[in-house]
């Protein structure tokens, strides 16, 4: 009896073939699998178009192509814009039916839009089919709370995850706390009682926030007692003008305006980790996967001052967001096979092993974040950012308040949140004012998009 290899091999064809090429011709990323092809190349002639947003994983797997393309024989164009970029040229692709490309981030907020409109490609088959996939690849290894977003409402899987993110508080300037005898904040009361002790203090600004505030807003909505829809996913009616969500965008605003450096509503990602590598600003909001970074002995200035915990807690409770992307296949791709062999791939043990090695803070596999290796780089200056993580994850699963943001029509209110804070912090609009308008515009945005409210 032979046994197949993850490309529909078979190991007594591996065996022969792996001694023809030699042992040092077995590539890392998938044992034996150069070998199983016997220099055939399954998929030489292939080009593959692949496309996810820029960020550190798909930056490795740039990276560690030839590994791929010497596997299969397959050439891989990959490209990574910004993420609000990548996700409209995708957005458009998918609504198109278009076989532009044949691998693509399945982004969060887009998740339900584009699963249950069809745009994508269940894997199920794929996954259960021994000739395509290898027993060893191992689905459950994946977070079930981060596969939950890659599923449909048929219950098939459209997604492969490969980040489990959780939103997270950092003080990059604890010892500022420490000398003022204060605790890291606990509740949104705490946090302003510290900023207003520490904020300027060894020219230390208080607070900044990746300007995405539909994702990092959003933590402090719920925990004033307010949502982004009358209750997700039934009833989508937008709630952003409640006495509970104007209390929360004046808080958060006044977080950024007083607290916050010049320019504090035009941070993106980056620029946010840098001001806290270099000390420049305490406090943030912002995913694991942006906070791992603070430990780089190399380009870290903080890291022996650096502090985390949960996002505050309100008069609501505490509500950490948490966010799954992953690769899918679209409807339209020409080239499925190749490109599930290159999902397999990329998300194998060995890659994502190898990424975890190389720094990766933010992985979906239950094994990686359970490995030590992963768990020592994780610990930073006294703080578990795997467990404060996986503990976040849990409490979101367990609330379901993480339900607004995979549904189909979330993107629209995004945008409302966005521009809501922005208007609010630069004093533009007063905090009633600002969310009146982004209800008004949401319903508006809602029934373009043809949704019954």
């Amino acid at each position: 009896m032979t046994h197949p290899t993850p490309f529909g091999l078979h190991r007594r064809s591996l065996l022969k073939t792996s001694a023809a090429l030699g042992a040092a011709s077995l590539l890392p990323g998938l044992p034996g699998l150069a070998a199983a092809q016997g220099g055939a190349k399954k998929f030489a002639g292939v080009t593959l178009n692949v496309s996810t947003f820029s960020a550190t994983y798909p930056k490795l797997l740039q990276q560690w192509l030839p590994e791929f393309e010497a596997l299969t024989g397959a050439k891989v164009n990959f490209d990574a814009p910004s993420f609000p970029v990548y996700n409209q040229r995708v957005d458009l692709e998918l609504s198109t039916r278009g076989s532009a490309y044949d691998v693509v981030n399945v982004t969060f907020i887009y998740s339900s839009r584009w699963i249950n409109s069809g745009w994508l490609t269940p894997l199920d088959d794929y996954i259960r089919n021994p000739n395509l996939t290898s027993a060893d690849w191992d689905l459950n290894d994946f977070l079930p709370g981060a596969r939950a977003p890659e599923t449909g409402k048929d219950g098939k899987l459209y997604g492969i995850p490969w980040t489990a993110e959780a939103l997270l508080t950092a003080s990059s300037r604890f010892d500022l706390l420490e000398k003022a005898g204060l605790a890291f904040p606990d509740t949104t009361d705490d946090l302003v009682k510290v900023l207003r002790a520490v904020h300027k203090k060894e020219r230390v600004a208080g607070f900044v926030a990746d300007n995405h505030y539909g994702w990092t807003f959003v933590p402090y909505l719920h925990a004033f007692g307010g949502d982004v829809f009358r209750k997700a996913p039934d009833d989508l009616f937008p709630t952003l003008d409640t006495p509970e969500a104007i209390a929360a965008g004046e808080y958060y605003a006044n977080l950024l305006r007083e607290f916050g450096p010049d320019g504090a509503i035009t941070y993106q990602p980056d620029q946010v980790t840098q001001a806290l590598k270099l000390g420049r600003v305490n406090f943030t909001d912002a995913g694991q996967l942006h906070l791992a970074q603070l430990g780089d002995p190399a380009t870290s200035k903080t890291l022996k001052t650096v502090r985390f915990g949960q996002v505050p807690k309100g008069p609501a409770g505490r509500f950490p967001g948490t966010a799954v992307h992953g690769l899918g296949i679209p409807a339209g791709s020409k080239n499925k096979e190749a490109a599930w062999a290159f999902i397999q791939w990329a998300l194998s043990k060995q890659t994502t092993r190898k990424a975890v090695a190389a720094g990766y803070g933010s992985p979906a596999r239950r094994s990686d974040i359970d490995s030590a290796e992963f768990r020592q780089k994780q610990v930073i200056n006294g703080s578990d950012l795997a467990k404060l993580s996986l503990d976040a994850i849990e409490l979101a699963s367990k609330t379901g308040h993480m339900k607004y943001r995979t549904v189909s029509v979330y993107p629209q209110i995004d945008q409302q949140l966005n521009k809501a804070i922005e208007l609010i912090a630069s004093g533009q609009l007063s905090a009633k004012q600002a969310f009146q308008q982004a209800q008004a515009n949401s319903i508006a945005e809602l029934k373009r998009a043809g949704q019954k409210l």
